[in-house]
């Protein structure tokens, strides 16, 4: 095969490839059955061609038929009165239009043939164009659905180009947020942990919390001296002893009198302060 083949092969199945993509079938169908119509235009237009053609013979046939009959009446006077040769004229040229009639009659059956020829097919090409009608709107429909339902099932499915797009919006939005609200905790942690520093606040902020800790710490002492207390190892403070579940308090041993104040100064000191 020769390089001149082998493109005009290549251009015409790409030209077929750009073509089919670019064909829609409802508009094929719409121009086919606007052909069909101008087709059936064309030969209702020759109907009425031969027609008027055949009415024009019948027209001449009846003037021609009228100048014979006048020819002939005549003769007749002509004999009449004694005139044989006006007679004989005029019957000549009656014999000619006669001659002329035949004629006209032969092309005037030629044309009503024609005409019925052309009027049965106009009937035939009038049933086909309603039946393809009917056929077009059909195939139409019936496209239309099966393009809806695909566009339905991309869509659904994701592979459509729109919701291609919309999908990829949607994930580069998710990541994004993600990645704000990463940044954001990380942000929370260091400026929890002290290693960053957070201007926007208020001067004592340091001390609030040493606060916030030592509550806690105390917290803490209160609940294990309620447990100590609930075991029978100790007597805790009375506000954490009520806090707890009421149930009978088993009776604690005899120990050694202490100070009330300094009990309680002991229970409230917080582990690594001074004695």
């Amino acid at each position: 095969m020769s390089v001149m083949k082998r493109l005009s092969l290549i251009f015409r199945s790409k030209a077929n490839n750009a073509l089919d993509k670019m064909e829609d079938p409802r508009e094929t169908l719409d121009y086919s059955y606007q052909r069909q119509l101008e087709l059936l235009q064309k030969v209702r237009r020759g109907v009425a061609d031969v027609a008027t053609s055949r009415k024009r013979v019948e027209l001449q046939i009846n003037q021609i038929e009228a100048q014979a009959r006048k020819l002939e009446e005549q003769g007749r006077k002509a004999l009449g009165v004694g005139r044989e040769d006006l007679a004989r004229e005029a019957l000549t040229r009656r014999g000619s239009l006669q001659t002329q009639i035949a004629d006209l009659r032969v092309q005037h059956d030629n044309l009503q043939a024609e005409e019925e020829k052309l009027t049965t097919a106009s009937h035939r090409l009038q049933a086909k164009v309603d039946s393809f009608r009917t056929r077009k709107e059909t195939i139409k429909a019936t496209y239309t659905a099966a393009e809806a339902q695909t566009r339905i099932n991309e869509a659904f499915s994701g592979i459509s180009e729109e919701m291609g797009d919309v999908g990829l919006a949607i994930q580069r939005a998710e990541d994004k947020t993600a990645s704000m609200q990463a940044r954001a905790g990380a942000i929370d942690e260091l400026l929890a942990s002290g290693a960053l520093d957070d201007f926007s606040g208020q001067r004592g902020d340091d001390i609030q919390a040493e606060l916030d800790r030592m509550g806690g710490g105390h917290d803490v002492e209160l609940e294990i001296a309620r447990m100590k207390a609930e075991l029978g190892q100790g007597t805790g403070p009375q506000g954490a002893i009520t806090s707890g579940p009421a149930q009978q308090q088993p009776q604690p041993q005899q120990q050694p009198q202490q100070h009330p104040q300094s009990n309680q100064t002991q229970q409230l000191r917080q582990p690594g302060e001074g004695l």
